[in-house]
């Protein structure tokens, strides 16, 4: 057994630098949850700290991956059902070459829409918004990836151009309206694809 000193009363902190170091460890983490956790994890970002150093759009990511897994409904997308060697599989039909979409959004609110592509299918689009502007990310995810990014924006009204899948799977856009108005996101695309699905 080691002898060890009792501590003198004097030695020991005081019930009012205990409420002061509670108090700092309270503050510490609050700062912490505000400015870090809930734009990393959430991308909620009640400072605007977590979208000056990037961690609130990392957070917009997870949970729009997150809403992807659980709330992906089809817009349109019509299946034929054909019998192989037996077996039985539904394979979708190439919808008409040239669709249009619009979405409206809320100031802060967001939206997703996903094509159904094969790899190395190609499609053409442009998209607009009629006021406002959004921040967009366009990118894809298949199996065994989560995210495939191509290109990504801040305060824009526009984007046109061709979109090469580069793996089996949904590609396409994540919009979010920065501006302090409703706006409309119109999307028209064509090319080699099996359905539009809204993911979010």
């Amino acid at each position: 057994m080691y002898n060890v000193n009792k501590p003198n009363d004097i030695e020991l902190p005081s019930a009012k630098q205990l409420l002061k170091s509670t108090i700092i460890a309270l503050v510490t983490a609050i700062v912490l949850l505000l400015a870090v956790i809930l734009p990393a994890e959430y991308g909620v970002d009640p400072t605007g700290f977590g979208q000056t150093i990037g961690l609130t759009k990392m957070g917009e990511i997870k949970s729009q991956l997150a809403l992807e897994a659980e709330q992906e409904i089809p817009l349109q997308t019509t299946n034929v059902v054909t019998k192989i060697d037996a077996s039985v599989r539904a394979e979708p039909i190439a919808v008409k070459p040239s669709e249009t979409r619009s979405i409206e959004l809320k100031p802060g609110q967001a939206a997703e829409l996903k094509l159904g592509m094969k790899k190395d299918a190609v499609v053409s689009y442009q998209w607009s918004v009629n006021t406002g502007h959004v921040n967009y990310d366009t990118h894809g995810d298949g199996k065994g990836i989560d995210y495939f990014g191509y290109s990504k924006g801040k305060a824009v009204t526009q984007d046109s151009g061709e979109l090469k899948a580069s793996f089996d799977g949904k590609h396409g856009w994540f919009w979010r309206n920065r501006s302090e108005q409703v706006v409309t996101v119109i999307l028209v695309v064509s090319g080699d694809y099996s359905g539009i699905y809204r993911v979010l």
